[in-house]
């Protein structure tokens, strides 16, 4: 009986130890998976989760992006293409022909360097186109949006017959430049014209817009800001429909009504808009061409010219290219800094908040 209860006991110690030996197995093996799962999350392990670094690496990642590139050259490429054709290659073109002196006829242009700016500065007449295109630039640009935020203000109240007043104020912008300057030629007519009739009315007689030096640039300067004062109208309409409403609720309750309200929330509101309509009216008005060709002809003498219809009448009339690009080349170089100047007075005075 002895011997048989000690049998027993044996046997149960025996799998007792055979059991903790297959547990202790059992973890080991789990803790060598967790050590090789480890090992793999932190990359040193060649199977398993794939890191970041290895799926940029990866052949069907480079696939893709050469395929956006490619996509992205394909989209952007006539666009680009066309900016190069027709303006960087032909603004460089000029600048290299300002060198040169050239009839448009001659094979070979000649190299003169420096001369035709030479000849241009020292011109006397340079100064007064200068100041020219100076009065006429700003006072059209200043002009236009002064009116136009003024006229967009006004089609903001909703006043009856607002749309029909936004057609009418746009329509001129909408007109070429010729039939805009042959349309202001008959209302400046000293004999015939609406000129004529509004100094009669105050007793006076109406003076010679365009045939004297004292009205000419003046002529042209009013019918270009008519032109371009529909366009600022309607963009100043939209961009005033478009300010936020309790700010002029909450500046109501605080007392601000009329000119102040005007003066102090809705033009500092307008900043970006006048900064936009600033840029473009400069770069536009500096280029104007048609009107002062229908109107004056830059005349009587140079009292209407401007650099842009200087660089025609030396290109295209006196048949000196090299005088032509060097004007040219200088009304560049004035439009650049120019808007330099805008950009950085926008960046300090022009409010983005809104």
């Amino acid at each position: 009986m002895t011997t048989t209860v000690r049998t027993h006991s044996r046997r149960r110690s025996t799998t007792a130890a055979a059991g903790g030996r297959d547990a202790a197995s059992s973890t080991h093996a789990t803790g060598s998976t967790a050590t090789g799962d480890a090992r793999t999350a932190d990359g040193s392990g060649s199977t398993g989760v794939v890191t970041a670094e290895q799926r940029r690496r990866s052949p069907q990642r480079r696939r893709r992006v050469r395929r956006d590139a490619l996509l992205f050259a394909a989209l952007i490429a006539p666009n680009l293409i066309a900016i190069i054709v027709f303006s960087y290659y032909p603004s460089i073109y000029n600048i290299g022909l300002s060198f040169f002196d050239w009839d448009f006829v001659d094979p070979s242009p000649e190299w003169v360097g420096t001369e035709n700016y030479t000849d241009l500065f020292t011109d006397p007449k340079f100064g007064r186109i200068l100041l020219n295109t100076l009065i006429f630039t700003l006072v059209s640009v200043f002009g236009s949006i002064i009116g136009g935020i003024l006229l967009g203000s006004l089609l903001a109240t909703k006043l009856p017959l607002t749309g029909f007043a936004q057609t009418m104020a746009f329509a001129p912008h909408m007109l070429p430049g010729a039939a805009v300057g042959t349309l202001w030629l008959f209302i400046f007519d000293p004999n015939y014209g609406l000129s004529r009739w509004l100094f009669s009315l105050v007793g006076m007689a109406s003076p010679d817009w365009t045939t004297t030096s004292d009205w000419s640039l003046w002529a042209i300067t009013i019918a270009y800001t008519w032109q371009r004062l529909g366009f600022v109208t309607v963009i100043c309409y939209t961009a005033i429909l478009d300010l936020p409403k309790d700010l002029y609720e909450a500046a109501a309750l605080d007392g601000a009504h009329g000119w102040n309200l005007f003066r102090y929330l809705t033009l500092p509101l307008l900043s970006p808009i006048t900064f936009f309509l600033s840029i473009t009216g400069v770069i536009s008005a500096a280029q104007a061409f048609d009107i002062i060709s229908i109107m004056t002809g830059g005349g009587p003498g140079i009292s209407s010219s401007t650099l842009s219809w200087m660089v025609y009448e030396e290109a295209f009339k006196k048949f000196d290219i090299g005088s032509a690009s060097a004007a040219a080349t200088v009304l560049l170089v004035i439009l650049l800094v120019l808007t330099y100047i805008q950009v950085r007075v926008g960046e300090k005075k022009v409010n983005y908040d809104s």
